[in-house]
């Protein structure tokens, strides 16, 4: 089992900050658009794993962040992951190139046109309609998401 931040960092323009993971060999999240986040280091609070994870990938420090929700991810290829999902509107510093991928800040009506997990779509949606703090379960075969739970209750797809 492991465990990992994610979050979604917006503009005053209504865009996310988005990491386009081109960068990395063996790379699970290739060529996908994903928000910026990483794995927990020994000790760490989420809060603490995505304050460090955002600094590190992006050279911002988030002063203003809502922890929105639990991700589940159980997969047929990959050990399982507890994701826990953030949203930030502010952010201090300067950009900065990432080791993973390509930083671009994109609009959040075009993100659905971009290569993503169809596991995130389902997570971006409840982000934009501003769902209470959510435990979303996300099951994968292999790349194809075959069951999707919203706080205990299957979704339909």
């Amino acid at each position: 089992m492991r465990q990992t931040t994610l979050c979604y960092i917006e503009n005053p323009r209504g865009e996310y900050l988005m990491l386009h993971r081109v960068k990395k060999k063996n790379d699970a999240n290739h060529d996908k658009w994903i928000g910026i986040g990483g794995k927990f280091e020994d000790g760490e609070s989420p809060e603490e794993c995505v304050l460090r994870e955002v600094r590190e990938e992006t050279g911002l420090t988030l002063t203003d962040y809502r922890y929105r929700g639990l991700v589940t991810f159980v997969s047929d290829a990959w050990e399982t992951e507890y994701m826990h999902l953030f949203t930030a509107t502010g952010f201090e510093g300067a950009l900065r190139e990432c080791d993973e991928g390509v930083l671009e800040w994109i609009d959040k009506d075009a993100l659905a046109a971009l290569p993503q997990w169809e596991g995130d779509r389902l997570f971006l949606r409840l982000l934009r309609d501003d769902e209470p703090f959510f435990s979303l379960k996300l099951r994968y075969e292999g790349e194809h998401l075959a069951y999707a739970a919203l706080n205990g209750k299957e979704l339909a797809r």
